[in-house]
């Protein structure tokens, strides 16, 4: 089974470092993987989005024009990437800044309070770990404890000390459904 991700927010909430670490743990589980980022002009602040595939067979392209699946940070993104979703897909919302609904009927939406809940934990830029633990639990498409295992390999040495809370954030987006 192919599953195709687009996760798509603002520079600067963790948007990469997200799709990077989905990548890394399925690849940990000897899944196919690919991982294709994209920035806008300027990173922080600018759009940022990435496209993952996990399949169990191999991947042609690592394009992602119709995901199965979105992880949606900002309303620039939902508006963008919201249409292109399949049919009987998912998107995740982070709706502590996206107030919007999901308009479409024929895909799961799943609201996730994520920035609101990281700053909970104790620091608002664990949003993505959030949201990255409910994608876990609503998809199983990687076990939790492989991203949690994965963060001391994906997160750069000058963030290390911030592994422990993002581990919080990623169980309390798990526990969320």
């Amino acid at each position: 089974m192919t599953t195709r991700i687009i996760i798509a927010g603002f520079g600067g909430q963790g948007i990469i470092l997200t799709g990077k670490l989905l990548a890394y743990s399925a690849m940990i589980e000897n899944k196919e993987v690919t991982h294709m980022p994209s920035y806008g002009a300027e990173m922080r602040g600018g759009t940022a989005h990435c496209s993952v595939i996990i399949s169990d067979k191999p991947i042609a392209s690592p394009v992602v024009s119709n995901p199965d699946i979105t992880l949606i940070f900002n309303q620039p993104s939902k508006t963008k990437f919201e249409p292109r979703i399949i049919n009987k897909g998912k998107i995740l919302i982070n709706n502590s800044l996206v107030k919007e609904k999901a308009k479409r009927d024929d895909i799961d939406a799943y609201y996730i309070d994520a920035t609101n809940l990281a700053d909970q934990i104790g620091n608002v830029r664990s949003a993505n770990m959030v949201m990255l633990g409910a994608l876990a639990k609503i998809t199983n498409i990687v076990k939790l404890e492989t991203i949690i295992d994965s963060l001391s390999k994906v997160i750069s040495a000058r963030n290390r000390s911030l592994i422990e809370i993002n581990t919080k954030a990623l169980k309390k987006g798990f526990d969320l459904f």
